[in-house]
């Protein structure tokens, strides 16, 4: 099943993939030539430069965009970087959509449907008029032409987002062919060949999301609110410092050992609670399935953060990469040092534009 929520694919082999994120907005533009993908551009601009606020604010418990902020800011992007492509995929973020997983007995493929509906009235917290929903199967089983009992992984997000998205495309000028949740954009970019099982972490400005990932079917995903913006926040207090300074400090001490390690002492506490998340993933998956993740691959903005490979690898026990979803893409070797540098940032954006070239 598609991990969109609507529209169809059109002929174009030129795609844009735009992340809409809480302070920085995010354009990938790939094409296929052949069966070579190629990065043919991006861009990215951050509210700090134009705004005194992020691009997304706290309204009615959720995180509302500001529709004319973004508009202009994509409209910079695409000016900027002389981009002329049109057709777009957008992503959603984690923590405006609905994830979770239920098991259902053994049926055949004719009831599934019909079944997953009267289910998720019972696990989604809105009134199903007010939600777009899209479900897998996760573990699937074919014995005599029927469903052994087997895992639906269910996203639903609400139409007030979506209709949001719609219309800020086409204000920006943009033909949206489809909308899709940022993890099955972060597996598609850097998990999607893995043929055994990984563990991905997204650790963005506003929330981080751990995932589970088999053979590129997610299997599992968490989200929650503690990220890189927490972080800076910690060692502004803790130091007495102005947020552009803690920023700094995050960048470049982290919470690497060092001589002068004020920055991990502050910000360590919450790294801990990250980790005892992904413990507590690792067991629940390894209880269900009774498999272990190979590795973990780190995305998002505070992927790069000085120390945190090395800290989440001891805690975890197992190898830990940085995402780069340029790896598999032709691009100019010049760029090659810029983009391992930019690539966990841009692991969903360059997700979601590979989204039209499957």
């Amino acid at each position: 099943m598609a991990n969109d929520f609507f529209g169809i694919k059109v002929g174009s082999k030129k795609y844009l993939g735009v992340d809409i994120g809480t302070s920085i907005i995010k354009i990938a533009e790939l094409s296929q030539h052949g069966k070579r993908k190629k990065l043919d551009n991006y861009g990215e601009i951050g509210a700090s430069s134009l705004y005194e606020k992020p691009f997304r604010t706290f309204e009615k418990s959720t995180l509302t965009v500001s529709n004319s902020d973004v508009v202009k800011s994509i409209t910079a992007i695409l000016s900027e970087a002389k981009i002329e492509t049109k057709d777009a995929y957008f992503s959603i973020p984690d923590f405006s959509t609905f994830f979770t997983a239920f098991r259902l007995p053994s049926m055949s493929k004719e009831e599934l449907s019909q079944a997953v509906q009267y289910e998720v009235r019972q696990h989604i917290p809105l009134p199903l008029a007010e939600v777009t929903l899209d479900w897998q199967i996760i573990g699937e089983k074919t014995i005599n032409r029927k469903l052994s009992d087997f895992n639906i992984l269910l996203v639903a997000v609400p139409n007030e987002v979506i209709n949001q998205y719609q219309e800020i495309a086409k204000t920006a000028g943009l033909n949206m062919i489809a909308l899709e949740a940022e993890i099955f954009c972060s597996a598609r970019a850097v998990a999607n060949k893995e043929k055994e099982v990984v563990m991905l972490i997204d650790l963005g400005a506003r929330s981080t999301t751990i995932s589970i990932v088999d053979s590129g079917l997610v299997k599992i995903s968490h989200s929650f609110d503690t990220a890189g913006n927490d972080f800076t926040n910690l060692i502004s207090r803790g130091l007495n410092l102005e947020l552009s300074e803690a920023e700094r400090a995050k960048r470049e001490q982290g919470i690497k050992q060092s001589q002068d390690a004020a920055a991990r002492e502050a910000i360590l506490p919450m790294i801990d609670l990250i980790v005892g998340e992904i413990k507590k993933i690792l067991s629940n998956f390894y209880s269900q399935d009774g498999k272990k993740p190979s590795k973990i691959i780190l995305a998002g903005g505070t992927a790069l953060l000085p120390g945190l490979t090395g800290y989440f690898s001891e805690a975890a026990g197992m190898v830990v990469e940085i995402a780069n979803p340029f790896a598999d893409l032709y691009c100019p070797p010049i760029l090659n040092d810029v983009l391992s540098e930019m690539g966990p940032a841009y692991t969903v954006a360059v997700g979601a534009a590979m989204r039209g070239l499957e």
